[in-house]
């Protein structure tokens, strides 16, 4: 017997009030928001969650995106990280094709948006980025490709030494226990996310040290123990007040930068 069909998904949904523009897969489930007074800013928190891979990676050259929603993290790093390129994996052209509502910039030497399969497109390729971020949901959660050993096997091989792997899940995910255990295995338990920073999403950090290197000897692998081993700073007030932190400090270069543009002017 012929396995069901599955109906195909349905447009995304945009909606705008208030100031804000939201995409939505499924009506009242948000996948992205902007300000359209500020379409860089990260308002949602998982987002600004997600930009923690900077204390592993603060100078990234390629950041590779599974995932384009309304843009949100590869408008925030095309804007504050400028010597960065910005590959983005988006498996929906009806969702591309939003870009424009959502003020993603267009394509240039920096920012690449790709209609692709991001399990096809990461397969054999070796050592292509210092930042994978793994955010590609559909209107059931996560597809379970996305969280399989093969995908985080090819994740492993295209970051470069030193990279870091950002997986998005969903902590009442069923399946979230089995992606904890295959990102441990994948990357030797080099594996962290700090509590309570991302409502019911959790942002999982899996480090790629390079060979040899281990306990004090880098800076970025001794970071990754000790937030392992109390899941962030250990309150999770902490947890946020750090979120918050590291984004006024990734953004002041900018904001400072724009000031003296316009003082010349």
């Amino acid at each position: 017997m012929n396995a069901p069909t599955l109906p195909p998904d349905p447009p995304p949904l945009v909606t705008t009030r208030r100031g804000r523009r939201r995409l939505e897969f499924v009506a009242g489930d948000v996948q992205s928001e902007m300000r359209l007074s500020n379409p860089t800013a990260l308002v949602l928190a998982y987002t600004r969650a997600i930009m923690c891979f900077a204390l592993f990676v603060p100078r990234p050259r390629h950041i590779v995106m599974v995932g384009l929603g309304g843009g949100s993290l590869a408008k925030f790093c095309h804007r504050h990280f400028p010597s960065a390129r910005i590959t983005v994996l988006e498996s929906r052209a009806d969702v591309i094709a939003l870009r424009g509502q959502f003020a993603v910039p267009p394509d240039d030497a920096r920012l690449s948006v790709i209609h692709a399969d991001a399990t096809v497109w990461l397969a054999g390729r070796r050592a292509i980025a210092d930042v994978l971020v793994v955010d590609g949901f559909d209107r059931a959660g996560l597809p379970a490709p996305l969280g399989s050993a093969r995908f985080y096997g090819d994740c492993r091989r295209a970051l470069t030494d030193g990279g870091v792997l950002v997986a998005n899940v969903f902590s009442y995910d069923p399946a979230c226990p089995r992606m904890l255990a295959r990102l441990g295995l994948m990357f030797d338990n080099r594996l962290c996310w700090f509590d309570g920073v991302a409502g019911n999403n959790r942002i999982l950090f899996a480090l790629k040290a390079a060979p040899g290197a281990a306990g004090d000897s880098v800076p970025a692998v001794r970071l990754q123990a000790r937030l392992a081993a109390r899941a962030g700073l250990g309150a999770r007030w902490l947890n946020r007040l750090a979120v918050r932190a590291l984004l006024l400090w990734l953004e002041r270069p900018q904001k400072r930068s724009e000031r003296q543009h316009n003082d010349q002017e």
